[in-house]
């Protein structure tokens, strides 16, 4: 017997720049707003993007929180941290483990 499993995508559209700042490190840092359509319903949600300027490295969580505070907090954490954008994901998580 054979199955059709349907994945579920959640995509973040309408994305704008709601705030962003340059390191002294030559990193970019982005909080994101956008809506998330998910099971038929629309969130405003908030990503965090990191871009190298210097070799062009980029990475992003579109739908990093639904609260801008705790985007922005991020944000700031992730300046002060000095951080590069291979270090986004493991630096998300400890704040999340942290925050929640």
């Amino acid at each position: 017997m054979f199955g059709i499993v349907k994945r579920v995508t959640h995509e973040v559209r309408d994305k704008t720049v709601y705030m962003e700042i340059f390191g002294d490190n030559k990193v970019a840092y982005r909080v994101l707003s956008g809506r998330l359509f998910m099971y038929g319903d629309e969130f405003i949600t908030y990503g965090i993007e990191v871009i190298d300027r210097k070799s062009g490295e980029k990475e992003s969580i579109p739908d990093f929180s639904r609260n801008i505070e705790d985007a922005v907090a991020f944000a700031e954490a992730l300046i002060s941290e000095r951080c590069r954008p291979r270090q986004l994901y493991t630096k998300a998580l400890d704040f999340l483990r942290v925050s929640i």
